[in-house]
């Protein structure tokens, strides 16, 4: 008979194997169950073959639940929506009161606000943790976003300290992010900013491939030497290696085989939607979204590029030749000052999010949890967290002492990119639109105030003065009727 473990895991899919090694290897027993049973041997072979973990596999949810040591801890890593409040139903039955679930699945936050409120009606405790870092990160070092229950919380904390990732100088990259569903909202913005990110790492591909004329080989070098400095990320050396992967089915690279259709999950949709109802612009991570969507029109646009080659409008307008040196300079400044207004649209989102909700969400200290184990992790998270750090209040990161700086610096060579890549014909939504939020959010004024005019002029709208306090109405169609007489 198995010792009583000291957590349970539900979901045996991938990262729910990785993550159930991964906390064993730490030194916490583990129960694991999954509906279908043979996951449960795989995992519990796994455990064997990768140290003699002390992993124990169950094949029926009520023994599963007893052998874990109360108060229980249960995470469940199934599919979001439905799949969640079932096996919920399942274990539940045989749970006591105090027990607690942590749901570590990519689930909208209000589902886990409403699970919370309904487990604390009978008794139990619950969590919505976000995990990233994929199924490498589960199994070596994720980056985990709990947030619910602070009780819960302090149930499982020993653990999540030594299971997430460990970064030298900052820590465990776990915290408890706030109340209600936070910790699913916290890891739907990271998701969002990471659509961002990638987005404008395929964009500086696009304009040095088919601007600069990059072979693979030259592109897999500028990767890997930008990886070395303020660009070094997970995303950008995963895609120095992608560059150069040969392809195992047929001559030539592989990444040139690969169909140009982005799949999607949601998150991303999600937070776009969210910065809408926020009214919160984040105009670099919906074009990523809008990207994703045109992608997926491959059939279009095949007939598309037919239609408008007929009449002289080629795939890449470009035949200037570049200095191919200054390009891959001007493209790393731009891809960084972008990548800077993708990082503030986000955190605006999770500020007037924490605001609307009441989370008092801690940014430097989000910042901090990214920066190892989950997908967008890189250097200059550091540099964002330290943002936070001198001022708590700061209005926008662009407006950060350091960071404006940096984008005074960079301006001219983003310009140039955006520029020789509407010459050339190819579509930067990325860079463009950080471009147009850049440029719009360090201008006193806009073109606004003929907007608000027109406003007033058909749907008596009202406008405010620059001059006089007040609001007022102008009876615009009269006096244009006058003038015309």
């Amino acid at each position: 008979m198995a010792p009583q473990t000291r957590i349970g895991l539900a979901g045996l899919a991938v990262m729910g194997q990785n993550l159930a090694l991964n906390i064993a290897e730490k030194g916490f027993h583990i129960s694991v169950y999954n509906r279908t049973t043979s996951k449960v041997d795989e995992t519990v072979e796994r455990a064997k073959e990768e140290g003699n973990l002390p992993l124990y596999g169950f094949y029926d949810p009520e023994s599963f639940v007893l052998s874990i040591q109360k108060p229980r801890v249960i995470i469940i890593l199934v599919k979001a929506g439905r799949p969640v409040d079932e096996t919920i139903k399942t274990l539940s039955a045989f749970m006591e009161k105090g027990d607690c679930i942590i749901d570590g699945g990519n689930e909208w936050y209000e589902n886990t606000e409403r699970r919370e409120k309904e487990m604390a009606e009978r008794g139990f405790l619950y969590l919505g943790m976000g995990v990233s870092g994929g199924e490498e990160g589960a199994r070596n070092g994720p980056s985990l976003m709990p947030g619910g229950s602070f009780e819960a919380f302090k149930n499982i904390e020993d653990i999540v300290l030594k299971v997430s990732a460990q970064v030298p100088d900052s820590g465990p990259c776990v915290t408890y992010i706030g109340t209600g569903g936070s910790g699913n909202f916290v890891k739907m913005v990271h998701n969002g900013i990471e659509y961002g990110d990638m987005q404008l790492i395929s964009e500086a591909y696009d304009v040095l491939k088919n601007v600069g004329k990059l072979s693979n080989d030259e592109l897999k070098e500028v990767f890997t030497e930008w990886n070395k400095g303020e660009l070094l990320s997970f995303l950008v050396e995963i895609t120095a290696d992608i560059f150069g992967i040969k392809d195992d089915k047929a001559d030539g690279y592989l990444v040139d085989k690969v169909l140009d259709k982005t799949g999607m999950k949601g998150t991303g949709k999600w937070t776009v939607q969210q910065a809408a109802d926020l009214s919160v612009a984040a105009p670099t991570i919906a074009s990523s979204l809008d990207s994703r969507f045109l992608s997926g029109l491959k059939d279009e646009r095949v007939q598309a590029s037919k239609v408008f080659k007929s009449g002289g409008i080629d795939e890449s307008l470009s035949n200037q030749s570049v200095d191919k040196k200054k390009l891959i300079d001007d493209v790393r400044q731009a891809l960084y000052a972008s990548k800077i207004c993708s990082y503030a649209q986000g955190m605006n989102l999770l500020r007037a999010k924490s605001v609307e909700k009441g989370w008092d969400l801690k940014l430097g200290e989000l910042a901090r949890i990214w920066k190892g184990g989950c997908i967008i992790r890189a250097i200059f998270l550091d540099r964002i967290k330290q943002a936070y750090d001198r001022n708590a209040e700061l209005a926008n990161l662009l407006v950060d002492p350091e960071f404006a700086k940096e984008m005074i610096e960079r301006q001219a060579a983003w310009r140039r990119v955006v520029c020789l890549a509407v010459n050339a014909g190819i579509s930067t939504p990325g860079m463009s639109s950080s471009l147009a939020y850049f440029d719009s959010y360090r201008r006193e004024s806009l073109p606004a105030n003929l907007v608000q005019a027109q406003r007033d002029y058909f749907g008596a709208h009202t406008y405010e003065r620059t001059d006089m306090p007040g609001a007022f109405h102008t009876e615009w169609f009269k006096l244009a009727k006058q003038s015309k007489v």
